[in-house]
């Protein structure tokens, strides 16, 4: 078999088989394929496709190119979620626990922040002690006796996409449904759990800003992991508005304790709430409103906020802090970023609101970039919202070093006007269960 022949095969636009595409990621992986001739097979995958059958391949392929998670030594139904990235998306810290909370079992490995979209890893991080981590052994050990564990992906999960994602990125092929999707279902397969739900954002914040290029993705997806052997769901949720008000990595996480005691943002619960009982549905413990409203009852009764604050303590998380969030340190500086008109808020560009925090410390641009895991924004008025010129629209925290000046021409930027009540998009587009 040779690359060349695969190149010119799909070049034609023609499928390629299960052998082929292994012999592409196995030799890419070693080293043994160049990165010009890996370089044409992705833009020819750009250019001519691929049909589900060839994508689901590819993914099983990435995912065996590493490490896979064994999770059978854990004693019930592993579960697993996925955002593809947001701001103010806090979902997995609510999420996570309610789960717990019912019995199920919630190994989930996460990533850091890049660009103006959060990262899971770093809202951790921001609570003291809080270990990312861990050992295999200790993470199996924290998922079977806490009923969840939430760290940082290992070195050696799926290097075929760590390599074929930095290709991507300098060969102008990032944009391809097909290697969107095996690039996040890889490290969800290698990652072991039986079910798996993808919270797949559209709109302004999202990376895919498209509805329908959303469902796409989506459906995609959905196949691959059906195709694994994985019981696998979506959900297609908007980010043309940040989710919550908070956005900033300790903001982020007093958010998240407010929603598991039941006293979160409307928007934030809801998605939370539809979130948790997707993955009930596809676990098989409860279906439709009954899973939707044993959710809802695990807030109201405690149980979630106790799970969390159980989880934290096994990662050697400080327990105080979630029991009084006002313990979190307060970053050096707050401004206040003031409207300079009046009328409703029709809509946000909500990838500026991302990069208006990153301008104030709270992401990064590049990997390995620090982050101030106190600065942030809290938004005090969204779409739907009237608002008096002079009034507050968010709250700015940064430290000292910091200039806001550049982060409030960004964010003010992010707010569109109008003298009508506007139409609000539904939280949730679809479920693909």
């Amino acid at each position: 078999m040779r690359m060349y022949d695969i190149l010119q095969k799909k070049k034609r636009g023609e499928v390629l088989s299960r052998e082929e595409i292994r012999f592409f990621v196995e030799g890419y992986t070693k080293g043994e394929i160049p990165d010009y001739q890996a370089s044409a097979w992705l833009m020819a995958v750009c250019l001519k496709g691929m049909t589900d059958r060839e994508t689901a391949d590819l993914t099983i392929a990435m995912a065996q190119s590493g490490d896979m998670l064994d999770l059978s030594s854990i004693e019930g139904v592993t579960v697993d979620k996925h955002s593809t990235g947001g701001v103010g998306d806090k979902t997995s810290l609510i999420v996570i626990p309610i789960l717990a909370s019912l019995g199920l079992k919630a190994a989930k490995m996460s990533g850091r922040g890049l660009g103006h979209t959060g990262g899971t890893i770093d809202k951790l991080e921001s609570i003291p002690g809080f270990c990312t981590e861990l050992k295999q052994e200790a993470f199996l050990k924290a998922v079977q006796t806490t009923g969840a564990a939430i760290v940082s992906q290992t070195g050696n999960l799926v290097p075929a996409d760590k390599k074929l994602y930095a290709l991507r990125d300098v060969t102008a092929t990032v944009e391809s449904i097909p290697l969107i999707a095996s690039s996040i279902m890889s490290k969800k397969l290698a990652a072991g759990a039986q079910c798996i739900l993808l919270d797949v954002k559209t709109g302004s914040g999202a990376f895919m800003k498209d509805l329908e290029e959303s469902r796409k993705l989506a459906r995609t997806m959905v196949e691959i992991g059906r195709h694994a052997g994985r019981k696998t769901g979506a959900l297609i949720t908007d980010m043309g508005r940040p989710l919550g008000y908070a956005i900033g990595n300790s903001l982020e996480v007093i958010e998240a304790c407010e929603t598991l005691r039941g006293k979160g943002p409307i928007d934030l619960t809801e998605v939370s709430i539809r979130l948790a009982a997707g993955l009930l549905e596809l676990s098989g413990f409860s279906k439709g409103e009954e899973a939707y409203e044993r959710v809802k009852l695990q807030i109201q009764n405690g149980q979630a906020f106790a799970k969390w604050k159980e989880m934290v303590m096994a990662q050697g998380g400080d327990v105080s802090f979630i029991e009084n969030p006002d313990k979190f340190p307060k970053a050096d500086k707050t401004a206040s970023l003031l409207s300079d008109r009046e009328g409703y808020i029709l809509s946000m560009d909500t990838e500026k609101c991302g990069v208006a925090s990153v301008e104030l410390g709270a992401g990064r641009e590049r990997k390995g970039d620090p982050i101030d895991p106190y600065a942030g924004i809290l938004l005090r008025k969204k779409p739907g919202d009237f608002v008096r010129k002079g009034e507050i629209l968010a709250e700015l925290f940064f430290a000292e070093k910091v200039n806001p000046a550049a982060a409030e021409k960004t964010l003010l930027e992010a707010y569109r006007f109008g003298d009508a009540v506007p139409a609000i998009p539904p939280l949730v587009y679809e479920s693909i269960m």
